[in-house]
This record gives C-alpha cells, structure tokens and sequence, in this order.
C-alpha cells in the first residue's frame, strides 16, 4: 500500500520540534554523560566479547562465572541472578550453555529443592582465570597513564550513580 502523502524536510522538522522540543545546548552536559556512560559500557563490553571469542568464551559468560566464584558457597540461582541484574530466564540460557560446557554445575539445595546451587567445576575456575587474565590485560592498556586518584575519583563517581539508581529514581510522571 503506497501513500500519495509526502513528507518535506519542513514537516520532519515541525513534527520533530513538537514531539521532542529543540534545546540550546544539545545534548547538554548532564545527558552528554548518560550517553557516554552506557556507550562506554556497550563498547567495553563488545571489546570483551571480541577478546574472549577465541577462548569459545564472552563476557555475559565471564559474568555469570565470575559471580559464582566470587559468591558465597551454597548461593542459589536466583541469587546469582539478582547478583548480576538479570532476569532467571536469561540466566538459565547461560547456565545450561556453561553447564553443557562443564564449566558450571547445579547441585541441589539441601534445604530447599526449588532452588539449585551454583558452583563453578575445577575446569570452570581455569577457563575463569583465563577470561580474568585476558581482561585484567584489557583494563591496563585502558587505564594506562591514567592517574591512581583519577581512577579512584570515577569509580567514586559511579559506585554514587549505581547506588542512586538501586535506591530507585520518581518517575517524573509520578
């Protein structure tokens, strides 16, 4: 079905100017940082799952195990996916390709047989190593020449943000 509208440039911009007002300073130095904020993270997290493609490996898988190793013993599932802020389902893709891989194994909770254990395999705490060695490479020639008390200062900066953000945000309609 074709329409015998046609839309000029003059109309984009009316439509445009009325659905998102514009603003003297686009984007402005608050929203400049949220941008970059998550392009930084999009573009890390790319960068990872590039170097540890070699290794069969990526960084949503990295994650999951580096939470396993580093939680308590007997965390369940849910917590390991609370943990990493992701919902179970996605978690559970993850966990069976790992678990598949015998990188990962699910024990029974002894105290609740809804829930599943977590624990990485003696194969799963290597191929770890590997993937935190790989990356610890990465966050060197990132951080390289950067100032101790530079870095300290933005990881200062962040651990506020996440910290507001968990406390939770009004929505402005609210």
């Amino acid at each position: 079905m074709t329409s015998n509208a046609s839309v000029t440039a003059s109309d984009d911009e009316q439509i445009f100017g009325k659905l998102i007002p514009a603003r003297e300073g686009y984007p402005g130095l608050d929203m400049a940082l949220t941008i970059s904020i998550v392009m930084a993270g999009r573009r890390w997290r790319a960068l990872v799952d590039e170097k540890l493609r070699d290794l069969g490996q990526s960084a949503s898988r990295m994650e999951a195990m580096s939470s396993i190793a580093y939680a308590p013993p007997g965390t369940t599932q849910i917590q390991i996916a609370k943990r990493i802020g992701i919902e179970g389902p996605t978690l559970t893709r993850t966990l069976d390709m790992l678990e598949a891989d015998g990188l990962v194994e699910r024990l029974p909770d002894p105290t609740d047989r809804r829930n599943k254990l977590m624990r990485l395999t003696p194969n799963g705490f290597q191929v770890l190593a590997q993937m935190l060695d790989i990356t610890a490479g990465l966050r060197g020639q990132l951080l390289e020449d950067v100032p101790q008390q530079d870095v300290q200062q933005g990881y200062n900066f962040l651990a506020m943000l996440l910290s507001r953000i968990e406390a939770g945000l009004e929505s402005p309609d609210a």
